[in-house]
């Protein structure tokens, strides 16, 4: 495992020299010139040199006015911003009739979204035309204006690619496949290794004179737990960890790493983002993910500590002081502002991420105890098909009571200068008609309780009883995963009417919709499946490398957020208008804290609280 960590150290190296390529982040035409071979800082320089003036996500707009008098106001609306007011961009002058030199106005232009241009008369406020384009990054464009007939009255806009713009997501597809290499080297590495003279040669390398030894003695060819060790408390340890349900530890790791990832920069892309009201991208899946992964352990590790004898009262103090603690440790160790100024109530953040964490493992795991029995029911007796359901309808009821009071307190509560039941981004959303209303009431509870200093300053505007229940009936868990995917997936549809904007309840991260509860819990019973049948079922896949930071989570998440500023995680770039220098980065940041895992649990070493 040396070698291979080596290798991917080299590798990670070659996808950086691959990704900040001056080649792959220039406009198409502005290569060197022929016969001519600058070095690698001259190269850089170049190409630093020819893009054009402005920065990531955005591309220059020449507007070009032939009309006379009285000139045009440029506004524009992203198209990812539903029922939004048009944004003013700029003035145009109106053209010199005598000089016969047209009006000009340059404005930078998002490149994230389509974008709908409005052009207007300055006087009057005519609309003269109107243009929906979708801009390329460090594009160069013009937007020519001229009248159709004498009189002004028709005109035409037409809109001409000067400079061509880059392709921004090549780095991705260059680290798509360095990753894909690095995976293909280290297939092949562990197929050669199930070879005997090979895998003898590999050990004797690695450790000649313990091989010699073991190579040499009746005991034979070793095998993998007496080169290591010759101690029975490595085997027993291995055999308990073969008992976990490695799916479970897997399914956690990868949301930690994509949630690492995100939470780095995710290379600077508008998908790797939260969205910025209704809809769902890759960083809106990962928390409910780890949410769910945590719910699905607390069934199975009470049980499995009731079962060794502990009593209700000593598994109820572990899970005060839990709670507890991640409440603790997200208030003091990862608080957003503590990298600006000294620790301070006025603007401290209180919902964060491990603060809720720790309140919902606390509601959640005290729910758990308290209806936990230790024989079964009549019910579970008569309905052996629901044994995972009827058991715990104490639970259901309670859920449901905190759905209908988040329902009844969405739809009902009286909001100043809000319409009962909004569920906008407030601002310049729904055309600007309710300008401090963000989140309706959701937003006015937590101002009210909270304070506005408390909140997230910058909003982008049971699986467990399963697999408890069902151990190693395999078809049964798959099963019951495809059924509860399917049910959260029609219960999503019929909230949002399968439509980003217009359904009853919209998807939305800020607000934790129910829809956005159901959406993401369908995608979780989707890939917990497929995970499950791949690692435990199959055993195809050992779960690496997501097994391992699922394994020290809290540390992990603890640490990439202490370590964030710091190097090797974060260095000075030399262009930071570069998604290929984002990216290097922030996936450099997050294979190393996979590596420290790994590390970590070569060593045995697991932070549990």
């Amino acid at each position: 495992m040396a070698a291979a960590a080596g290798l991917a150290a080299a590798v990670a190296a070659a996808l950086g020299a691959l990704l900040m390529a001056p080649a792959l982040t220039e406009p198409p035409g502005h290569g060197s010139p022929e016969g001519s071979a600058p070095g690698p800082r001259a190269g850089a320089a170049a190409a630093a040199e020819r893009r054009p003036p402005g920065r990531m996500d955005q591309a220059l707009l020449l507007v070009r006015n032939e009309l006379p008098a009285p000139g045009l106001r440029l506004a524009a609306r992203s198209g990812s911003c539903h029922q939004c007011l048009y944004q003013f961009l700029a003035f145009v002058p109106p053209s010199n009739g005598s000089l016969k030199k047209p009006g000009t106005a340059s404005v930078m232009v998002d490149t994230q979204h389509p974008l709908t241009l409005m052009l207007n008369s300055s006087v009057g406020d005519r609309e003269l035309c109107k243009i929906q384009y979708h801009f390329g990054e460090f594009g160069n464009y013009s937007l020519v204006v001229k009248a159709l007939t004498a009189n002004t009255e028709t005109v035409s806009c037409d809109l001409i690619i000067n400079e061509g713009p880059i392709n921004s997501y090549l780095p991705i597809l260059f680290a798509f496949l360095v990753y894909m290499g690095i995976l293909a080297v280290l297939i092949v590495g562990r197929l050669f290794m199930k070879i005997d003279p090979v895998r003898n040669w590999v050990y004797k390398k690695l450790n000649p004179r313990e091989t010699d030894r073991l190579i040499n003695s009746e005991l034979g060819s070793p095998n993998t737990t007496d080169s290591i060790n010759c101690d029975p408390a490595p085997h027993s340890w291995s055999t308990a960890s073969r008992q976990r349900l490695h799916s479970l530890d897997t399914f956690r790791g990868l949301s930690l790493v994509i949630m690492v990832f995100v939470n780095y920069g995710g290379g600077k892309y508008w998908f790797f983002k939260h969205e910025s009201w209704n809809g769902l991208t890759v960083a809106d899946l990962v928390f409910p993910w780890f949410v769910f992964i945590m719910g699905t352990s607390i069934a199975l590790s009470l049980s499995s500590m009731l079962r060794w004898g502990s009593s209700k009262w000593k598994v109820l103090r572990k899970i005060l002081w839990r709670s507890f603690l991640l409440i603790l440790l997200g208030i003091i160790v990862v608080n957003p502002n503590y990298c600006l100024k000294p620790l301070s109530w006025d603007n401290l953040r209180i919902p964060g991420v491990l603060q809720r964490l720790g309140f919902t493992y606390l509601v959640v795991a005290a729910l758990e105890l308290l209806f936990t029995r230790a024989e079964s029911g009549t019910w579970e007796t008569s309905y052996p098909a629901l044994q995972d359901i009827l058991p715990y309808w104490p639970q259901w009821i309670f859920i449901l009571i905190l759905e209908v009071i988040w329902l009844c307190l969405t739809f009902l509560l009286p909001v100043p200068d809000c319409p009962r039941g909004y569920l906008g981004p407030g601002g310049i959303g729904d055309f600007g008609k309710y300008p401090n209303c963000t989140g309706g009431a959701a937003g006015y509870i937590d101002r009210l309780l909270l304070g506005e200093k408390h909140i997230y300053q910058h909003p982008s505007s049971g699986a467990g009883k399963i697999t408890l229940f069902y151990k190693d009936q395999h078809k049964q868990i798959m099963s019951r995963f495809v059924i509860w995917s399917i049910l959260m997936g029609i219960i999503s549809a019929i909230l949002t009417k399968c439509s980003k904007e217009e359904g009853f309840i919209p998807i939305n991260k800020n607000l934790w919709s129910i829809s956005y509860v159901t959406t993401t819990g369908c995608f979780a019973f989707i890939l917990l499946l497929l995970i499950y049948y791949l690692v435990d079922v199959k055993k195809l896949w050992s779960g690496a490398p997501f097994f391992y930071p699922g394994m020290n989570s809290i540390l992990v998440y603890i640490g990439h957020e202490v370590f964030e500023n710091y190097f090797p995680f974060k260095w000075k770039m030399q262009d930071s208008q570069s998604h290929a220098e984002h990216l290097t980065q922030n996936l450099t940041a997050t294979t190393l804290w996979v590596l420290i895992s790994y590390l970590l649990y070569r060593r045995r070493i697991f932070w549990k609280i």
